[in-house]
């Protein structure tokens, strides 16, 4: 695909686009989550149930930040390893179903271009979520001053072992994994259908096969944006959700947070959250292109 960082010059690498998705994800998610950790968990804090201060305010905002050390590599790259690959196959069968359309008609049977990167993409949060999510949960609470550290929150949920069973405690660990599924789908159906959109535009401009790491970057920080204030009330609802001492439903904290809060409460920390993503999508993604086009350079 002429949009992927795996285009024809990868086969000049003896990196295969596997590894390079791997590293290249690896170090790009590593890399946003510690640069920007401080306003992720101001953004944590405002949407906290409890209020801002209470969370700790402008107070130890490094709260946390273990959880992250060890689980931003593993899920940034579970998320590119899945959507690189994804989204070749999903070019391979598309090309097939073109080829068995006399003049090549791509209308009803083809995929765009677009809609492979949004299913890649959603594929692609759906196995990240299996790392992000339990290290969301010990982060936020961390966060929110529910325990000093995220060691701390760790031993809090496994020392709950002989009152809710294992199962229970698996169940904890995966508080809010439907609703942060409901909010990362549709933020990476947005953001990466339009940086791979500005991508290509901008290959075309260039008449070279890859953007800059800058440009990427650029692009990743705009799509980022959109994103980002589109789906607040999905991330203010998985933020409660995760923090709430009981377990509850994502419908029933809806109607509690519209009931107690108002309206407006959907749309608590929108400012931190698009700054942070804005931010951090041209951290990461522009990290990401800098690795991957840097390992097709190796021969």
């Amino acid at each position: 695909m002429s949009s992927s960082p795996s285009s024809s010059s990868s086969y000049s690498s003896n990196i295969s686009p596997f590894t390079r998705a791997l590293l290249a994800g690896a170090l790009a998610g590593t890399t946003v989550d510690l640069s920007l950790y401080p306003i992720d968990t101001l953004k944590t804090r405002l949407q906290s149930s409890t209020g801002f201060a209470a969370s700790g305010g402008f107070r130890g905002i490094y709260a946390g930040v273990g959880s992250v050390l060890i689980g931003s590599a593993p899920g940034a790259a579970l998320f590119f390893v899945t959507y690189e690959g994804f989204k070749s196959q999903l070019q391979l069968l598309r090309k097939a179903d073109t080829g068995r359309e006399s003049g090549g008609r791509d209308k009803a049977r083809g995929l765009s271009k677009s809609v492979d990167h949004m299913l890649a993409a959603s594929a692609g949060e759906i196995a990240a979520c299996a790392v992000r999510v339990p290290t969301e949960v010990i982060k936020q609470r961390a966060q929110a001053a529910q325990q000093p550290s995220s060691i701390a929150v760790l031993r809090f949920i496994l020392a709950r072992r002989s009152d809710i069973g294992v199962v229970g405690v698996w169940r904890e660990m995966y508080r809010g994994w439907g609703i942060t599924i409901m909010r990362e789908v549709p933020f990476t159906a947005i953001q990466f259908p339009l940086w791979e959109g500005m991508k290509a535009w901008r290959r075309r401009q260039t008449a070279q096969s890859e953007v800059s790491a800058l440009e990427s970057g650029a692009f990743g920080s705009v799509a980022g944006a959109v994103a980002a204030a589109l789906t607040t009330p999905l991330d203010v609802l998985k933020t409660r959700l995760m923090l709430a001492q009981k377990r509850q439903s994502a419908a029933s904290m809806t109607v509690e947070i519209w009931r107690t809060s108002g309206p407006r409460a959907f749309l608590s920390g929108i400012g931190p959250r698009v700054m942070w993503i804005s931010a951090g999508g041209a951290i990461f993604l522009g990290t990401y292109q800098w690795a991957y086009n840097s390992m097709i350079d190796i021969t």
